[in-house]
């Protein structure tokens, strides 16, 4: 028996339609994920099939923006922009270390939205860029809950994908009495399944070309550990080195994001 029946429907109405989304939330809960800290359950309440856009919504600036103090080392950067009384969503971007950028605005009908932005610690114009003293998820969870207590929101809709995805699960077993709805895409759970797929072995026989340059960087002896063997080095103190493995690995994740057909 499939221990995630869902799953059939997605896969029916992906197969149904051009352009598919699928909302959680928290509100009728049966099937998707649970929280053990809240025994609250997370399920698929709607799954929706549209006509595929045309393109994103216009390009809009924020009407706020500013900078938070998050911690003794951390200030995260955010805006605001759409519609200052519409439905409230948070944009929570990729990566980690993604960063938030002027079309991440333009996923959301700016009418319907009061849209927020925020890059996390490390990443955007968030300062110090790169550091990942006091950068984890706990930290991350912490950030966007301070967020919105200063926006004075008390239930908003969390938006993720990729990276951005597992934070949002995260976010929402955390914080569910806070949490609308969640709309997840290139969903990532950051398992250590899929982190040894990604980078050790798995994407690599879809992905030959890219692997080939993936593992350029790294001596033979070590490429058993590629993961510990690129933290080493993108952490390590010889800066031609940690510019070339941050090129690769980017590359890496970039050409393997998405599959042209």
């Amino acid at each position: 028996m499939d221990p995630w029946p869902w799953r059939h429907q997605l896969r029916q109405s992906a197969s149904n339609c051009n352009w598919s989304f699928d909302i959680l939330t928290h509100d009728s809960a049966d099937r998707f994920a649970s929280s053990r800290s809240s025994n609250r359950c997370f399920s698929m309440s709607q799954l929706s099939c549209t006509k595929p856009l045309k393109g994103l919504y216009p390009e809009i600036q924020p009407y706020l923006s500013g900078f938070m103090q998050v911690s003794g080392i951390h200030t995260i950067y955010y805006e605001v922009c759409g519609n200052p009384k519409g439905e409230p969503v948070i944009f929570l971007h990729g990566g980690p270390g993604g960063g938030t950028g002027m079309n991440d605005r333009r996923f959301f009908d700016p009418a319907h939205y009061k849209i927020i932005l925020m890059d996390q610690r490390g990443a955007g114009k968030s300062r110090p860029v790169a550091c990942l003293t006091e950068n984890t998820t706990q930290h991350l969870i912490a950030d966007i809950e301070q967020l919105r207590e200063k926006l004075a929101i008390d239930k908003w809709v969390v938006f993720g994908g990729s990276w951005g995805s597992t934070l949002s699960l995260s976010y929402a077993i955390t914080h569910p009495d806070r949490v609308k709805a969640l709309m997840l895409r290139g969903i990532f759970t950051l398992r250590r399944k899929e982190l040894l797929w990604f980078y050790q072995e798995g994407a690599s026989f879809l992905f030959p070309d890219l692997w080939e340059k993936y593992l350029e960087p790294i001596p033979v002896e070590e490429r058993g550990d590629m993961m510990s063997a690129y933290y080493k080095r993108l952490t390590g103190d010889n800066l031609a080195e940690r510019d070339a493995c941050a090129s690769a690995w980017a590359t890496w994740e970039m050409g393997t994001s998405k599959i042209n057909i």
